[in-house]
């Protein structure tokens, strides 16, 4: 294999190299790959490595395992054709797992500087001091040393305080949201929500039958007082979702005076107030309100996941509410989550030992030099064909064309290109954003991420001309 640059890191480079031997031509026939041993040996690299390069391709549906077998590639049709439907999210998955695409659409802040090898290891240490054994007790909330290591961490008060009862785990972040929407029945309720919001939590509330009302951002990232105020008066709003700080995609921060005269309006008016922590530890800055520190507990839920923080090892979704215990207790036993004890135990314990505030020091310095280096191709390769908002965190960038055009064209033209971009409309579902584009900087290198936006830059040149 070629020896990667010093600026890659080892999974990434391990992550192409399997990329390129599943995109190697063959029949229909399932492929297997080589073993997680056979490859440390053959890449030099830990097994742990090469255990996380091969969940990011299970993640994309590009690769499978099978008990006791390992792992497999997913067979690729000869005539691997672009996905032709209507609905523009289910074209970017299908075209994001096609052999060979730059995928600069994804959203995976923790692939830049991965916990995996800590966590792994502290689960080895674990399954020797808690051998398998038959549970004693059932814990359908979700292990009691994590959610005592949340509850801590969200603590900042005696009057904003966290317990462990107070806090509920899932499989999933989906699934988190999923028993949320049915205790608060929200069903046919009018909820506002932050605009650009997560399409995941869009299309989730949509499936679910909740009236979506978009309270948009303003140029500057602030949150449109006015707006809110005149939406609380007129509306029959059951729940408020706010970013806690960050707002992704824009990655822009409202101000902490912006972001108190909102939490004083809030105060005023009987509504659940959701706040979307999922990002917050990702702002290059650390620090700054959230609104958790200016609304008391008594209408306040947090939600948030660990997989934005420490990847697809931790795929784990959770809340925090001080109320509506007895009904949230009765919906996650009735989900019966199935969740690794082992695994929750290592990342209580990765909290616990500061192993994740290091982490997170480093993520952030990835992020940002990561935020750096798109911002100056973004000025070298489009300067008179974007405007971007230069994020405050995360691992993407959201830009707008100076001139207007069909952005599902440029998407399409990309696709061609073997490049796939996020256009705007994904965070709407009402149609706002169409003139916008998430692009991440945390995939590929930086020869591949010039020649995509090279390309982006073509494709927007072409159809401003019609």
């Amino acid at each position: 294999m070629k020896a990667p640059r010093e600026t890659d890191f080892a999974y990434q480079a391990v992550y192409r190299y399997l990329a390129q031997l599943i995109d190697e031509p063959v029949n229909d026939a399932r492929v297997r790959l080589p073993s997680l041993r056979q490859l440390a040996e053959r890449l030099n690299v830990s097994i742990s490595t090469i255990q996380y390069a091969y969940a990011l391709l299970e993640k994309e549906g590009r690769v499978y395992s099978v008990a006791k077998s390992g792992y497999f590639a997913q067979p690729v049709p000869a005539a691997n054709t672009l996905y032709s439907g209507n609905d523009l999210l289910e074209s970017l998955y299908v075209n994001a797992r096609r052999p060979g695409m730059l995928v600069l659409s994804t959203d995976d802040p923790a692939m830049l500087q991965p916990i995996d090898s800590p966590l792994l290891l502290l689960e080895r240490e674990l399954l020797r001091q808690y051998p398998r054994q038959p549970q004693t007790h059932s814990q359908p909330c979700g292990e009691l040393e994590l959610r005592r290591a949340l509850a801590a961490r969200y603590t900042t008060s005696p009057l904003r305080c966290w317990h462990a009862d107070d806090v509920y785990i899932g499989a999933d972040l989906r699934g988190v949201l999923e028993i949320l929407i049915a205790v608060l029945a929200l069903k046919g309720a009018t909820v506002v929500v932050e605009s650009p919001c997560d399409w995941g939590i869009l299309r989730l509330l949509e499936t679910a039958s909740v009236r979506v009302i978009e309270w948009p951002v303003m140029v500057d990232g602030g949150l449109d007082h006015d707006l809110l105020e005149e939406l609380l008066e007129v509306e029959p709003v059951r729940l408020v979702m706010v970013s806690s700080s960050l707002n992704m995609p824009r990655g822009s921060l409202a101000s902490d005076d912006n972001r108190d005269a909102i939490a004083q309006l809030l105060r005023q008016h009987d509504c659940w107030v959701l706040e979307n922590d999922c990002y917050a530890e990702l702002g290059f800055e650390p620090g700054g309100l959230r609104f958790r520190d200016l609304l008391a507990p008594e209408r306040l839920i947090v939600f948030s996941t660990f997989e934005k923080i420490m990847g697809p090892e931790a795929p784990f979704g959770y809340l925090l509410s001080r109320h509506l215990g007895v009904e949230l207790q009765r919906h996650f036993l009735l989900r019966a989550f199935r969740l690794s004890a082992i695994r929750q135990k290592a990342i209580a314990r990765l909290y616990g030992n500061g192993r994740i505030d290091q982490h997170l020091q480093l993520l952030r310095r990835r992020l940002k030099d990561g935020k750096v280096q798109m911002i100056q191709l973004l000025q070298e390769r489009l300067v008179d064909t974007v405007r971007f908002v230069e994020p405050q965190g995360g691992a993407t960038v959201w830009v707008r064309p100076v001139r207007r055009v069909d952005v599902r064209q440029v998407f399409q033209r990309l696709l061609k290109q073997q490049v796939v971009v996020a256009p705007g409309e994904l965070f709407s579902l009402q149609g706002l954003h169409a003139q916008h584009l998430r692009l991440s900087h945390s995939v590929g290198n930086e020869q591949e991420l010039a020649h995509a936006l090279g390309l982006l830059a073509d494709a927007l040149r072409m159809e401003s001309m019609g």
